[in-house]
């Protein structure tokens, strides 16, 4: 598809928010304070789970099986740590930054994600600059550099080249890369000539001073906790490594679906570059409507309790544009049965640049789009061979 065509019928976020927020009450955009209650709550887990750890023998295989359903639990608080902090930092739970900066440390702190980092990536730059070549959570280029960082991304991350068992291992372990790739750039070199992230970009001096007293702030914190489990390695691998790979797989296989088989795109239209997923209702309840993450990029700022009604709206006011929701499991088809580097900004190619596979996004009123609407809804009703 030709760059002028997706340009034609692109439409911008601000476009969207600004069509769709008459219809929207007044206190959708204020701050819900009472969100934090899912913080505290899922805090008071983890430590529970520590505590119990600490006096239980998980050496003993009957003791290390019944704490493990704790284990799950406590994976599933971590998930939720980074997506209450996610809405906390987007201003719908507080609006008092200070304070929100405090408790957004404590919901990252497991996540080895400094507030100010995550702020400026995600917040300042992610969200302004989605999936156009400023983004520093895109999909890597064909042609830039064969740097560790592209090479983990064509080995670990979800796509037609990727064996299940690169994707097993990578799925605990990709959340802990793309923060290590952001920190080492910022703390140790700070330039946009950093060529191992997908985009690289600075930071102000303050920021950084920040961002590394940040990590010291983290990195004692996960020292505590080694220590208070005793250094025993059952209880370590039981309540501290378990529960934190199973909360970075899960939180990961959301942000998979995000963006990474969507096309770039020199506007910012968010029901193009980015993905909504169907998943169970008591999901949504739990992960605070994680998977509304289009309607997210509308209203970055809205209170997650109103994504479905953003939904309804878009529905409404653009039914031909809803190609961007689908079911987990077939966005999870889309990213298997693609590769993952940009061969330009509507074609996907793999490591040796020997295919070219064009995104199935949506471009209304195009037939070079209906065909690619067709080729995907075809794709998507064969069996998942290598899902």
């Amino acid at each position: 598809m030709s760059q002028n065509i997706a340009h034609r019928n692109l439409i911008s976020q601000a476009t969207y928010a600004k069509t769709l927020r008459p219809f929207l009450p007044k206190k959708a955009f204020s701050p819900d304070p009472s969100k934090l209650i899912v913080l505290g709550v899922n805090l008071g887990i983890l430590v529970l789970g520590w505590s119990i750890a600490r006096h239980l023998n998980l050496r003993s295989i009957p003791h290390f099986a019944l704490y493990l359903p704790l284990v799950v639990v406590m994976g599933n608080s971590v998930i939720v740590l980074l997506f209450s902090s996610h809405d906390l930092f987007h201003g719908s739970v507080l609006r008092r930054s200070r304070v929100a900066h405090i408790l957004g440390l404590l919901g990252l702190t497991l996540l080895w994600m400094p507030p100010t980092l995550w702020q400026i990536v995600h917040n300042r730059i992610h969200h302004t600059t989605t999936n156009t070549l400023a983004d520093p959570d895109r999909n890597y280029l064909h042609q830039q550099p064969n740097t560790w960082g592209k090479w983990i991304q064509n080995a670990f991350v979800p796509s037609s080249d990727v064996t299940p068992m690169g994707l097993l291992i990578g799925l605990p372990f990709a959340w802990g890369v793309h923060t290590f790739r952001h920190l080492t750039s910022v703390l140790l070199f700070n330039s946009s000539e950093v060529n191992y992230v997908p985009a690289a970009f600075t930071v102000k001096p303050k920021e950084r001073r920040m961002i590394a007293l940040e990590l010291l702030i983290i990195t004692l914190f996960h020292a505590s906790i080694v220590a208070y489990l005793r250094f025993d390695p059952a209880r370590l691998l039981g309540a501290y490594f378990l529960p934190i790979g199973l909360g970075y797989a899960g939180l990961i296989a959301y942000i998979y679906t995000n963006h990474l088989a969507c096309p770039m795109t020199e506007i910012n239209d968010p029901l193009v570059n980015s993905v909504s997923i169907r998943v169970p209702k008591w999901l949504d309840w739990l992960h605070l409507n994680f998977s509304y993450h289009a309607e997210h990029h509308i209203f970055p700022g809205l209170n997650s309790d109103y994504y479905p009604q953003v939904r309804e709206l878009l529905q409404r006011h653009y039914p031909e544009r809803m190609g961007y929701v689908m079911t987990a499991q077939q966005a999870w088809h889309r990213l298997r049965n693609t590769p993952r580097l940009y061969q330009d900004e509507t074609t996907f190619t793999n490591w040796s640049g020997s295919l070219s596979v064009p995104c199935t996004a949506n471009y209304p009123g195009e037939p070079s789009s209906i065909r690619g609407r067709n080729d995907a809804q075809e794709e998507l009703a064969r069996p998942a061979g290598n899902v």
